[in-house]
């Protein structure tokens, strides 16, 4: 290739985004200028790592597609690849309707890409990625797939099974990006809690965040998306004893209503979620409890909804987010179920719980004024540094936010003194 530019735009989730920083180090490793999300159309070479999970995130990854067929029909750029999910879902679908792409990949294709590019993959940079963001935050992506079998999920079709990764190789990895800066290192896959049970026949999250913790350079490990049921609870005095993992517990429900959670193929009831998140609160003081929700799946009635509705009202989940149903294909609910329930109605089950869950936020966001918090700052914006408490993960959950005036530096932690709060925000200034 002429110009030895080239530019990854990552779509979707974290999971994407770490193996697009493991292909961007390969690429350079093969001598070219590598840039990443840029807008910068001067690259030779683009490579868009699409995101296929639900509606919303189609239609944002065929647009992104689209936009560099057209740069490419005026000669912006020379070549144009795309991977990820969307390609690995819909690749015979793609290739009639957009054919300005040079080449559809689907997931865990690297070794083709690189080859399309005139390289070969370097075992001897595994462990290596260009860590994009502010480099002080990082993902540590432990398995690739699903083995649930979620009746509104398409990740087990797109990603296949479960594969858990070595617990030594994530340990190198780690110690990787710690020897890179990174201080606060996010555990994540499609379900944490399974992970090791494919490989190991046993729950291994426990053992893998106890050899974490001895990488005394990460001041915080945070753990993404455990599952409610099959919860390591051997996992429980882990987090309670020891400062350095985020008393921060990422468990998506998804539902309350018995009947719901068994039309949605949740491997949970209403009992053994209440049980399993009262555990977690009496078990571990002072921590919070992050979720999600789907409203409008196949078969949800006014009954349904005003359980859930209930459920979040006496809970008080810490963070929460909503999703309205999107009926995917290669799902059990798309091949059993009608999506009867009108868009208007999912949306509007969706800004009830989000009203509801606002004035819950307010509330417990107003006992925070007045203490003092480890903040980690991750940016500055404006007249403002954003920054994060251990409670909060980075681009989903609410920031703190201190006044420019203090000369910060992203990336460093400092004692910060809560002067006001709002539904999903916080004020600041140092202690």
């Amino acid at each position: 290739m002429k110009n030895k530019k080239i530019n990854i735009i990552t779509l979707g989730c974290s999971k994407n985004l770490v193996d697009s920083e493991k292909l961007l180090r390969q690429i350079r490793s093969g001598g070219f200028e590598i840039t990443h999300n840029s807008e910068d159309l001067s690259a030779g070479t683009v490579i868009i790592n699409t995101c296929g999970f639900i509606n919303d995130a189609k239609e944002e990854s065929v647009d992104t597609i689209l936009k560099y067929v057209r740069a490419r029909e005026r000669g912006d750029i020379n070549n144009l690849y795309v991977m990820g999910c969307l390609s690995e879902r819909y690749m015979d679908d793609l290739k009639t309707e957009i054919p300005g792409v040079n080449r559809y990949f689907g997931v865990n294709n690297m070794n083709d890409i690189l080859n399309e590019l005139g390289l070969k993959y370097r075992d001897d940079l595994r462990y290596q990625r260009e860590i994009s963001g502010p480099g002080h935050y990082a993902y540590l992506k432990v398995s690739e797939g699903c083995d649930r079998s979620c009746s509104f999920c398409a990740i087990p079709a797109i990603r296949g099974k479960c594969v858990s990764r070595p617990l030594e190789e994530l340990v190198s990895e780690a110690r990787y990006l710690a020897n890179a800066g990174v201080k606060e290192l996010i555990l994540i896959a499609q379900d944490l809690s399974y992970y090791g049970t494919d490989l190991y026949k046993t729950h291994k999250l426990p053992e893998l965040v106890t050899d974490l913790l001895k990488i005394e350079s990460f001041e915080w490990i945070r753990l993404h998306y455990l599952y409610p049921a099959s919860f390591p609870m051997e996992l429980i005095p882990i987090i309670r004893d020891n400062p350095r993992i985020c008393r921060y517990i990422d468990i998506p429900v998804q539902h309350i209503s018995d009947k719901m959670l068994g039309l949605m193929k949740r491997s949970h009831n209403r009992s053994k979620t209440l049980s399993v998140l009262h555990k977690l609160r009496e078990e571990i003081p002072g921590s919070v409890i992050r979720t999600t929700l789907i409203a409008g799946h196949p078969g949800e009635t006014e009954d349904d909804f005003n359980e859930l509705m209930e459920f979040v009202r006496e809970f008080r989940f810490d963070r929460l987010g909503v999703f309205a149903y999107s009926h995917e294909e290669d799902t059990f609910s798309y091949n059993n179920y009608k999506d009867e329930i009108p868009d208007e109605v999912k949306e509007s089950r969706v800004s009830a719980i989000m009203n509801l869950q606002q004035g819950i936020s307010a509330e417990l966001n107003e006992k925070l004024a007045g203490k003092v918090f480890k903040v980690l700052i991750d940016r500055r914006e404006g007249e403002f540094f954003a920054g994060r408490t251990e409670y909060d993960s980075p681009e989903v959950d609410q920031e703190v936010l201190i006044p420019a005036e203090y000369d910060l530096k992203p990336g460093n932690f400092y004692q910060v003194l809560i002067t006001q709060t709002t539904e999903f925000d916080l004020f600041g200034k140092l202690a």
